[in-house]
């Protein structure tokens, strides 16, 4: 393989996780996946929350990716290398800046980052697993439009 047709596979990789990822955070954690995830939407003490059972769980699977890519197929490894960039990128967005973990602190005031930072808040600003908003992790829809989303679904279960 040469290196364009390494770094394509690692950037559709990327772009793959975030749907994957979307799909997932939506229709697995907000869903069946619950009891997992529940602890991520409730104040937690200490470095390590339940939720982080899933990242262990896809570490796992990208390892077994490493692994049979080593062994098998070339194309497969780097497949794993796009995955495990998309982890480097979710922790950084997702546990550093949105969440301040692991002594993070920057809060940003402009630009693509604040707009991820204000969509995954609000994503945490409802309640329970139902009617949130904001699932994907790198793509963000503007946020006043979040908002209005949010407003309408209370609307929708006070007049229900």
């Amino acid at each position: 393989m040469n290196w364009y047709e390494k770094l394509g596979i690692v950037v559709a990789m990327v772009v793959f996780m975030e749907v994957f990822a979307w799909a997932t955070h939506k229709y697995v954690m907000h869903g069946f996946g619950w009891g997992w995830h529940a602890s991520h939407h409730e104040e937690t003490h200490g470095w390590f929350e339940k939720n982080d059972l899933y990242a262990i769980s896809f570490a796992f699977i990208v390892m077994g990716l490493f692994t049979a890519g080593a062994i098998w197929s070339a194309p497969l490894w780097w497949a794993a290398m796009g995955i495990t960039v998309y982890g480097g990128i979710y922790a950084f967005v997702h546990d550093m800046l949105v969440h301040q973990r692991g002594g993070f602190r920057w809060v940003p005031r402009k630009g693509y980052f604040k707009r991820l930072h204000q969509a995954h808040k609000l994503h945490h600003a409802v309640r329970g697993k139902k009617g949130t908003v904001s699932h994907g992790f790198l793509i963000a829809e503007d946020p006043a439009r979040l908002k209005a989303k949010i407003k309408a679904r209370a609307r929708d279960k006070t007049s229900a």
